[in-house]
Parts: C-alpha cells; sequence; structure tokens
C-alpha cells in the first residue's frame, strides 16, 4: 500500500494538516506534500473535501497452488562434519513433515561430507548432497544459487535453516530470489493444518514480545531457526531414505567473493552452543581483568565460557562467547550467571538452560526470576569458594 496525493486536485486548502497525528504534511507552492513515516491512517484523506489524497492499496496476490509440497531442511556443516543444528532441525522439521502428510528433505553442500546416513536416522526421507571441492569453504554466492536453483525445481512448502553466521548470511538471499517471505531468528514453529500455513514465533521489541509470522501469499515459507532450540531426536538406525547426489556446475555459476583464509577463534576452547555446561561473566565483573576468575570455574567444571551483551561492547571478551538476542542462543545442562542482571536479551538467549545458578549482590535482578538457584552475594567471594570446594572434591 502507499500514499500519494493527487496535485490536479489539490488546492492547497491545508485541512489536511492538522489532523495529521504525525505532523507529516506541509504546503509547499500551494501544495499539500506527504513526509515519509505516514502510517496510513486515512486521517488526511477523510479530511480533504476535494478527494486529492489517495491511498492505493496493494495488488492482490495470486492464490497459492498445489504445486509446493514438502519441508526441506538446510543441513549445514563445517570441515565436512554437519553441525548440530542440521541433526535439531531435521528433528523439528520431521514434526512439521508429519503434520502435513509429506516428506522430509535435507540439503547439504561441501566437500568431503561424512555420516550423511545420520541425517535419515534423524528423520530425512532424502538427502540432496552436492559435494564438490568448491563448496567447501562455504562460499555465500555459491551456496546461494545452488540452494535458490534445487528450491526453484522441486518446489518444497518449507525450507528451514539455522540462523548461523552462514544461515544469517546467505538464505535471505535465497529468499530475495525466490520473492518469498523469510522469518529470521525463529524460537517456535507450528502448522496451522487447515490452511497449510507455517506458523514462525521470534522474539521482537527486545524480547518483550513474541510475534508469529505467516506467509500467506508465496512459497516457499523460510525460516531460520536459532541453534539449541529444538532438540535432536534419538536416532533410528533402521531408518532408510535415498540420497540424491547432484552434479555442481561451477562454470554456470559466478561469485564476487574468494575466501583467503579461515581463522579459528583460539580463544574459545569449548563451543558455549555445543556446551553441557557454561559460565558467563556480566558488567559487575567490573573490568576484563576479572573474566579470569570465570575461566578458572569453567576449567574446573570442563565448562565452557560465556559472557552477556556489556563486556562483549568493552571489548572485554570476544563476540563469540556472547550468549543473548545479538549472541548465541544456548541450552546447556547447566548454566551459571555471575555478575548478570538479566536483561531480556541476555535471557532470550539462555533461559531454557535445564539448570541456571544465578551469582549477583542485587536481590532484585531479573536474572533471579528464570534462576534454579540464586546466591545473593559478592561473587568475587562465592566464586573463589566455589572453585576451592570443586577441586577438593
Amino acid at each position: 500500500m502507499g500514499i500519494r496525493v493527487d496535485l490536479e486536485k489539490c488546492t492547497g486548502c491545508g485541512n489536511c494538516v492538522p489532523v495529521c497525528p504525525f505532523g507529516l504534511i506541509e504546503i509547499i507552492e500551494d501544495k499539500a506534500r506527504i513526509k515519509e513515516g505516514c502510517t496510513l491512517c486515512r486521517a488526511c484523506r477523510d479530511a480533504c473535501a476535494f478527494e486529492a489524497v489517495i491511498i492505493e492499496a496493494a495488488p492482490e496476490a495470486a492464490p497459492v497452488g498445489d504445486t509446493h509440497r514438502g519441508v526441506w531442511v538446510f543441513a549445514e556443516q563445517r570441515g565436512s562434519q554437519f553441525k548440530g543444528v542440521a541433526y535439531e532441525l531435521v528433528a523439528k522439521g520431521r514434526q512439521l513433515a508429519d503434520t502435513l502428510k509429506t516428506e522430509l528433505s535435507a540439503v547439504c553442500f561441501g566437500h568431503g561430507l561424512k555420516e550423511i546416513e545420520k541425517l535419515m536416522a534423524q528423520g530425512a526421507d532424502k538427502v540432496y548432497v552436492i559435494d564438490d571441492p568448491a563448496l567447501a569453504q562455504q562460499n555465500e554466492d555459491f551456496y546461494t544459487q545452488e540452494l535458490a536453483r534445487l528450491i526453484q525445481e522441486h518446489q518444497p512448502e518449507i525450507v528451514l535453516a539455522g540462523a548461523t553466521s552462514l544461515g544469517r548470511a546467505f538464505i535471505p538471499r535465497v529468499a530475495a530470489i525466490l520473492k518469498t517471505g523469510l522469518t529470521a531468528d525463529c524460537t517456535g514453529l507450528d502448522i496451522d493444518i487447515e490452511k497449510r500455513l507455517l506458523l514462525q514465533t521470534r522474539p521482537t521489541f527486545g524480547g518483550n514480545i513474541m510475534a508469529t509470522i505467516v506467509c500467506q501469499h508465496r512459497r516457499p515459507q523460510m525460516a531460520t531457526v536459532r541453534p539449541r532450540i529444538f532438540q535432536r531426536s534419538a536416532p533410528d538406525g533402521n531408518r532408510q531414505g535415498q540420497i540424491i547426489k547432484l552434479d555442481f556446475k561451477k562454470e554456470s555459476v559466478t561469485s564476487k567473493t574468494r575466501l583467503l583464509s579461515f581463522v579459528e577463534d583460539l580463544t574459545e576452547k569449548v563451543k558455549i552452543e555445543d556446551a553441557d555446561v557454561i559460565v558467563s561473566g556480566g558488567r559487575g565483573l567490573g573490568k576484563p581483568e576479572n573474566f579470569a576468575l570465570i575461566e578458572e570455574l569453567a576449567k574446573v567444571l570442563g565448562a565452557a565460557v560465556g559472557s552477556s551483551r556489556p563486556p562483549v561492547d568493552e571489548g572485554w571478551i570476544p563476540y563469540s562467547h556472547q550468549v543473548g538476542q545479538t549472541g548465541k542462543t544456548v541450552c546447556p545442562k547447566l548454566y551459571i550467571a555471575c555478575g548478570i542482571s538479566g536483561a531480556v536479551q541476555h535471557l532470550a538467549g539462555m533461559q531454557t538452560s535445564d539448570c541456571i545458578v544465578a551469582i549477583n549482590n542485587d536481590p532484585t535482578a531479573p536474572i533471579f526470576e528464570v534462576a534454579t538457584y540464586g546466591i545473593v552475594g559478592d561473587l568475587f567471594k562465592v566464586v573463589p569458594l566455589l572453585i576451592e570446594k570443586l577441586k577438593n572434591e
């Protein structure tokens, strides 16, 4: 939809100016001009006696046909090994496909891919595989054009991918090529069976509201999902499926980028998204040197080191350790929050942990509302006591 002023009908009377609740209308050279930011409330149109204000309706979308069927999951890999989010999405995709009474397919690109059969054991009916040396380093241009081509050829009705750095980089480009909608960073997926709509839930307004989004008129319905949101299913070793190997025709695909090197983050000894135990520090640590205390506790527990956003913004610890809405979503068996107040953005990334232990000297800190166990006290006294006790066990 849009709004415009018919300059031939407009007399410049100014009746529309005072009724605009946002003050977006002004008279220039005896004609009404509407600035950017209009919410299409129609107050100016109703006030115009000359019908000079025109609100144009969006063209009706064509009804969705029955040509699109099936649920697809993009199975991301790194170093020829599938990432955990691939198995999580296959498990959730299986549920969605069963609800829609359709088949589930996984799509994977890379080189020397291993354990493809595990995708079928987790629930995939088909696995489309493109194995080529040119795809080993996750070239986003190659991935974009190949996935778009496969979707156009096979026409699934739902496509899911992980909201990882790779997924966030190239899946929106695929959606743009297909001229369909994409909901990013979903935390919930369900099906409206009557309308065959994917109900895509994600936090918005800083995590204060959960919005459910649907894509009514375009296919496929596409969503990226944060890792560790869904649980992996127990593999069924007797489950059979079909592996479909496809060729990569590199000469037909153009790339504007070239990967020079891939540098591992050596500061991240244990990846937080895969860890069973995480010890996180927040602003309450006071200065970067005090993260040594968090690292010592993590070492004793064999845990990963996490962080809330403020220490990352201050440069105390690399971004790869950040937990929260703008960082990573984690779901460990044990999450220990030290000096973290519990802003909604941080809670959105860790509140599904099995057990949460919060250490904070502020008894009113929001972190205690989600904590399984809360310790109100000085973390610089509590954490050393924990370390000493654990070392003596």
